[in-house]
């Protein structure tokens, strides 16, 4: 993406500054991002070489996880949270593939999700996009876009894939994750992933990331855990994204990548 092709600042995008979606379109090999989102994750490859391969780890269980919801677990509609920019293997396009008719509603606070995802998603009537922020869960759930395709009377998955880590403490991501499951019936489930403190390059990285982006939350598995208190947490429980139901075989020993990001999927009883 060409940063003087468009003048971005009228569509209210900063280029001077890196953003938590381009960033990860960045490490997702799109080309929806500007040289100060490169420039960031060349610093973050320093530490953790293999971060290309963790983004990929988390779109793996993203499509495993939206399957087992939209298949055995009979969810029909999304509720996508910090979706990021359209790429492969979408949430709407799992899901619709698995049961046709699949309500799915993106939310993520950068400008230029919109302006993407909206073009991509003008002929698909189940899905849409919206502007809202996830620290206003209240105004996300009120959303007349989020009431006109999100039936809260039926199960809905509620999906904070890869962005709870970007929230502070301060933030209280515990406690929009409650608010967000509160508003859902029984049946409904939670389903996310979150970078770990899981070695010292973790560590390391989280430093980066909050000196140049201004979020990235390391927490522990118990502290990632704790977001599906009250709920019925799914086998194999929260682990390292790649031992979340995997469609092949995994190694006995995993990479600092592979335990990057920790991920599960709970049941509201």
């Amino acid at each position: 993406m060409a940063e003087e092709q468009y003048d971005w600042a009228s569509l209210g995008i900063d280029t001077t500054k890196p953003s938590i979606a381009r960033t990860y379109d960045v490490v997702l090999r799109g080309k929806d991002n500007f040289e100060v989102d490169r420039t960031f994750v060349a610093e973050i490859v320093k530490i953790i070489p293999e971060i290309y391969d963790v983004a990929a780890y988390n779109r793996e269980i993203l499509g495993r996880g939206v399957r087992y919801l939209a298949g055995e677990a009979g969810i029909r509609q999304f509720l996508d949270l910090g979706s990021g920019l359209p790429t492969v293997q979408n949430t709407h396009q799992v899901a619709q593939a698995t049961a046709p008719g699949a309500r799915v509603v993106y939310v993520d606070n950068d400008p230029i999700v919109l302006a993407h995802g909206r073009a991509l998603l003008a002929e698909n009537a189940d899905t849409t996009v919206i502007t809202a922020d996830v620290r206003e869960p209240e105004k996300i759930l009120a959303h007349p876009d989020v009431r006109r395709l999100i039936d809260f009377d039926r199960p809905v998955g509620v999906m904070l894939v890869g962005i709870l880590h970007h929230l502070h403490d301060d933030e209280d991501p515990q406690g929009i994750v409650e608010t967000l499951m509160a508003a859902v019936p029984s049946g409904s489930h939670l389903f996310v992933t979150s970078f770990c403190a899981s070695s010292q390059e973790a560590v390391d990285a989280e430093v980066q990331y909050q000196g140049m982006l201004g979020t990235g939350r390391f927490r522990t598995p118990e502290e990632i855990t704790r977001y599906f208190d009250g709920l019925d947490l799914l086998d194999p429980g929260v682990v390292p994204l790649p031992l979340w139901r995997p469609d092949g075989d995994v190694p006995d020993e995993l990479t600092v990548g592979q335990r990057l990001m920790y991920g599960g999927i709970a049941r509201k009883p």
